[in-house]
């Protein structure tokens, strides 16, 4: 088992060094549109300032091309002067004499926010000399920060592989729930998987194949596998290369006795159509694009999920940012809030999604990784992780 942040000893005066994702939305003005990643960190901060250490925070922000003073972190420090009791200040920097300087003269349970590490271009180079100028700064380095965990970066990799180091408490949580889902899921286990193409999920679905009991399948990915099963979509998005893929899986399923879920009616519009109503439909025709599951589907799916006693749902079932055709992610969400089994939500879409309906305190893990899940579940394992020394067995 890796190390975690409870395992430090004698933190006290000490520089932790905390690789955070607050990767969060904030528009033009500076204003955070959600801080839950910013929440989900604070338990593992509050910890090292109950220790007395001296915390000093790592983060990216989106893809900048050099400095950009939109991505600036900035905002994040007046969010967790917020929400921490402590003493939290800012540099705009990440390396260099005065950043040395401030952590010099921080106080003992105080926090530093450096700047947005993307920044510096040797953050996603994995440049070791600058990740050692970093490494200089502290003395342990703890990652909480899951959802880049699958990238080789300075401060996501070099650092652990640098300085002695652990997991924090976001990170443990988010491994603790997925590696049961990968090694031992309560049964039934319901896999809900959305989103637009296949390709980009193939070794996810493969993977859940060995493992689950029933494969829920909708959003424009549904299409690819109704065209693999000989059925008409009309204009619908396909994946056309992976059709055969599909086809492939929906064999593997009929052999390993898994069950697949695909919808049986459609909420659509005809292209054709001057004005472009929605309706339902159970048969597409030539000029009908579906862009949402029907009522019978909805039904089909909610029976199959109020049955299952461990869940994970991994994009959404339609266009649901569109209102016409939010209601099949709509009910579903809140079939899998409604249902006893642990639920594990994950993937940008379809937490956004738990939000956007109000029923994030009805999900029992909303995995702050997108790709980060998907490559856990796909390997059991991720490089950010791997790098991270085990407990020590006494």
């Amino acid at each position: 088992m890796k190390r975690t942040v409870k395992d430090l000893v004698n933190l006290e005066g000490k520089v932790v060094l905390v690789r955070c994702d607050f990767n969060v939305p904030i528009d033009d003005g500076g204003k955070i549109l959600d801080n839950s990643r910013i929440i989900k960190s604070l338990p593992t901060i509050n910890y090292l300032v109950e220790q007395k250490a001296k915390v000093v925070l790592l983060s990216h922000l989106d893809r900048p091309n050099g400095f950009e003073i939109r991505k600036s972190l900035w905002p994040i420090a007046l969010i967790l002067k917020q929400k921490i009791p402590a003493p939290v200040y800012f540099i705009n920097k990440v390396v260099g004499n005065e950043v040395k300087e401030q952590i010099k003269h921080m106080e003992n349970g105080s926090i530093l926010l450096l700047e947005n590490v993307r920044f510096y271009k040797e953050e996603v180079d994995c440049d070791m000399n600058f990740a050692k100028e970093i490494a200089s700064l502290g003395d342990v380095f703890v990652n909480d920060a899951f959802g880049v965990a699958h990238r080789q970066h300075a401060t996501t990799y070099a650092l652990a592989r640098l300085m002695p180091n652990a997991i924090g408490f976001l990170m443990e949580k988010e491994i603790s729930a997925l590696s049961k889902v990968v090694k031992n899921p309560e049964r039934p286990f319901v896999v809900v998987i959305g989103g637009a193409k296949v390709s980009s999920k193939i070794k996810f679905i493969l993977k859940l194949m060995d493992v689950a009991d029933t494969l829920i399948i909708g959003g424009a990915m549904a299409y690819t596998f109704l065209v693999a099963s000989g059925i008409a979509v009309g204009q619908s998005l396909v994946d056309d290369d992976s059709v055969d893929f599909a086809r492939d899986l929906l064999n593997i399923a009929y052999i390993k006795g898994k069950n697949i879920l695909l919808p049986i009616d459609h909420v659509c519009i005809k292209e054709s159509a001057k004005r472009k109503k929605a309706f339902v439909t159970n048969q597409l025709s030539d000029d009908m694009v579906a862009y949402d599951i029907g009522p019978k589907t909805i039904k089909l799916f909610t029976d199959e999920l109020m049955n299952a006693k461990q869940i994970l749902w991994n994009g959404p079932l339609g266009k649901y940012e569109d209102a016409k055709f939010m209601e099949g992610t709509k009910e579903i969400a809140k079939a899998i809030a409604k249902s006893k089994a642990y639920s594990i939500v994950g993937g940008g879409d379809s937490v956004s999604a738990i939000k956007k309906i109000g029923l994030e305190e009805d999900i029992n893990l909303i995995s702050t990784g997108g790709g980060a899940t998907l490559k856990y579940i796909e390997k059991g394992s991720l490089p950010c992780v791997d790098v991270i020394q085990e407990k020590i067995r006494l």
